[in-house]
């Protein structure tokens, strides 16, 4: 049957109805299951949920207080268990206290209502800001400024709307105003507001120090706001630092307020020097400019070593580094046993490895330098040099011996001031007051000197050069004393130098002079200028003659050696040595005082002896002995006189080429007062073009005998003769004439000699 038109028609609107009213079922079914959702995760998940223009927004709130937001702008559709798509989506937490304004952004998510996870599919930011005025502004408003929040790029994240957390195991980048990197994986939690990097953390700090910060774990707290590290370590080209954790205030604004580093600091410079630290823990304080340090402190058995040319190494229980301008040191301060050692050369440090010395070249003689002290100050001048360090309390200053063998030196005073030189290295060292000096070595009794203030010096290669002391020098090593106004060591050759009215003493020989130097380890010692010796503690020695006596001998010249060893001291310029009345006066004298032996030399000029000679009455004749040179022991009792002798008594006088004395003993002296302890005349021999000369009467010949005991002159060799004014000479082969009598003695040539004794009147 044909169909008809119109009736077509009806049946395609009838059934385009049915076809719409089958679809607006279907819809109004489906909005109102959405809606059943909505109404039903209240119930379950005690949020308030509020269907808004963009989208929807779920909140969550505690004792009147809202502690997160959840906003999407869509949600595409609720799956099975009802499950739902989120797009665009917005986490905000506010915190418990308010005082938050912490955000999860991202594009899209996944809702799980029975787990409350709100799961992130891809990438997702986070920004954590502080709000301190959250809690006056109810409506959780925005702050109006975002000052340098802590920012977070991952994905995967997954946010928990039953407890406020989130995490994620996925890499993390990781921004703040001063350092920017990465992680492995993190976690933040609502109830505390702390966000944990879990692994590999690794940040690049940007602004005035680049550098690198790695870490095996990090934490975020807000409240204290603070970084906490496990494990970090940073590096600035050569510089190094490591700590078992370490610990980053945070200001409001998210900048660093102070940095924290405990259980075994570490930290390293590369360079010319390198230099190594430890510490028990340390604190870095940033300025307000965020440009640098303010400080640093680092405390707990502290201990910094510095390799190079010249190692060295402190100790102390405290160092606190002081910052001026973009992180320049200023000053550092160093506390509780501060003890710093400037070390060999060639020394292999147990913290910094050191190049060691060449083969061959032995120990090093450098010595080691210690300076110890309650506290130190150290101040730099434009950031790197050294300039000064001064001490405080009693201080220490330790000189030791390379190889720990030898002789070590001790300094102390109330205060020690030392300064540096252009390559950081210790010029000089001044102490005052209260200074003294200590050297020991074993088997030997300690050398000790005292003064108001003291300085030692520096050798450009390392160790002292010299150490000088002024005001009121004392001076004590056994038996060797000494004082003086001013003292220079000089511990390469041990030489003290002594100036300003210097005197020392040794086994009763005193030397007073301009100045004196001896050595400190052989004794030998050396004086200028107006030298004065006196010789004490002498025992009388009754087989001697002109220094037999227990009385002082003197000696003064411009210069004098003595030589400790061999107890034998050399005068020169203007020399004269005497006792009680014997007197020698020469240009150079050799004086033994073990021996009482002389060695006078005149080197052009006279040597002057002064002897006396004692006739029958008891009467003392004084003698002057002029000569060249003279040999005296006092053993021997013997004077040799040579070079042009000339000896003068009280009228007669003796000139030959040499001549030798002979005096008696002090046991056989006459026993006078006047003349005890005089070297007396006994006999003396003369040679060479001798001469005597007498008022009215010459001898000549070339020997001459004198015995005092007879007053008798026997003139031999040659052709001697005797000239009287009155009477004319007499020759012969031998004279002998008397002077108590005037007798004269003519011997003869022949084999039966005649005498002729011959009577002068005068």
């Amino acid at each position: 049957m044909p169909i008809q038109i119109p009736r077509l028609r009806r049946w395609l609107v009838a059934a385009a109805l049915v076809l719409c009213l089958a679809v607006a079922g279907v819809y109004i079914h489906r909005r109102r299951q959405v809606r059943e959702v909505f109404k039903q995760i209240p119930a379950k998940m005690n949020l308030n949920i509020q269907q808004t223009a963009e989208g929807f927004k779920v909140s969550k709130s505690e004792q009147g207080r809202t502690l997160f937001t959840i906003q999407a702008s869509k949600a595409v559709q609720f799956r099975a268990g009802g499950r739902a798509e989120l797009h665009n989506v917005t986490i905000t937490l506010y915190g418990r206290e308010s005082n938050r304004y912490d955000q999860i952004y991202g594009d899209d998510f996944a809702y799980d209502p029975q787990t409350g996870n709100v799961t992130a599919k891809g990438e997702v930011r986070i920004d954590l800001e502080a709000n301190p005025e959250g809690l006056l502004k109810p409506d959780q408003a925005k702050p109006e400024v975002m000052r340098n929040p802590i920012h977070l790029v991952t994905r995967d994240l997954v946010f928990n709307q039953k407890t406020g957390n989130a995490f994620t195991n996925a890499k993390v980048e990781l921004r703040m105003p001063q350092a920017a990197g990465s992680a492995i994986g993190v976690h933040y939690t609502a109830s505390n507001n702390v966000l944990t990097l879990d692994s590999h953390v690794d940040l690049a700090l940007s602004g005035t120090r680049h550098g690198k910060l790695r870490a095996e774990r990090g934490v975020i707290t807000k409240a204290p706001r603070e970084v906490v590290l496990d494990q970090p370590r940073f590096s600035d080209g050569t510089h190094e630092m490591a700590a078992r954790r370490a610990t980053v205030f945070l200001r409001n604004d998210n900048t660093v307020d102070h940095v924290v580093a405990s259980d075994d600091v570490q930290m390293k410079a590369g360079g010319d020097s390198p230099i190594q630290a430890r510490a028990a823990n340390a604190k870095f304080l940033v300025n307000q400019a965020q440009d640098g340090l303010a400080r640093a402190v680092f405390h707990g058995d502290v201990q910094i070593e510095s390799a190079g040319e010249r190692p060295s190494r402190v100790n102390a229980g405290r160092i606190q580094l002081d910052f001026s301008g973009r992180s320049q040191l200023s000053k550092m301060r160093a506390d509780e046993n501060v003890r710093l050692v400037e070390l060999p050369a060639d020394t292999q440090t147990s913290l910094v490895a050191v190049k060691p010395a060449a083969a061959g070249t032995g120990v090093s003689s450098a010595q080691q330098v210690e300076i110890t002290a309650p506290a130190l100050d150290v101040f730099l001048a434009h950031g790197k040099t050294l300039d000064r360090a001064e001490t405080e309390g009693i201080a220490r200053l330790a000189i030791l011996p390379a190889g720990g063998k030898g002789t070590s030196t001790t300094v102390t005073a109330a205060k020690f001031l030392a300064k540096f030189d252009e390559h950081n290295q210790i010029r000089s060292v001044r102490g005052a007051p209260d200074a003294k000096v200590v050297s020991s070595a074993a088997g030997q009794p300690d050398r000790t000197s005292t003064s108001d203030q003291i300085e030692a010096t520096f050798r450009p290669a390392g160790g002292i050069d010299a150490i000088v002391q002024q005001g009121h020098f004392r001076y004590s090593d056994g038996e060797r004393q000494a004082h003086a106004e001013q003292a220079r060591y000089t511990l390469a050759d041990q030489a003290l130098v002594l100036t300003g009215s210097p005197r020392f003493t040794d086994k009763g020989f005193a030397t007073a002079a301009d100045t004196l130097r001896f050595n400190r380890d052989t004794g030998d010692a050396v004086a200028d200028g107006h030298v004065k010796t006196t010789y004490s503690d002498l025992r009388e020695q009754p087989n001697g003659a002109l220094l037999a006596s227990a009385s002082p001998i003197h000696v003064t010249a411009r210069s004098m050696s003595a030589h400790r060893s061999s107890a034998v001291a050399t005068y020169s310029g203007d020399v004269r040595l005497w006792q009680d009345a014997n007197v020698v006066e020469a240009s150079h004298i050799d004086f033994d005082r073990d021996r009482r032996s002389v060695i006078a030399r005149g080197d052009g000029h006279p040597v002057s002896t002064a002897l006396i000679q004692i006739d029958k009455s008891g009467k003392a004749t004084p003698i002057s002995i002029t000569s060249a040179d003279l040999t005296y022991t006092d053993e021997q009792r013997h004077a040799q006189f040579g070079g042009g002798v000339t000896a003068r008594g009280a009228d007669v006088t003796v000139t030959a080429d040499h001549l030798d004395a002979y005096m008696t003993p002090r046991n056989q002296n006459a026993t006078t007062q006047t003349i005890k302890g005089q070297g007396q005349l006994d006999r003396m021999v003369a040679e060479g073009n001798v001469v005597v000369q007498e008022p009215g009467r010459k001898a000549t010949g070339n020997q001459l005998a004198y015995t005092v005991a007879e007053d008798k002159f026997v003139m031999s060799g040659g052709t001697p003769s005797i000239f009287d004014a009155e009477h004319g000479k007499i020759r012969g082969d031998s004279l002998t004439f008397f002077r108590r009598d005037d007798r004269v003695l003519v011997e003869g040539k022949d084999s039966s000699p005649t005498v002729t004794q011959t009577r002068v009147a005068r």
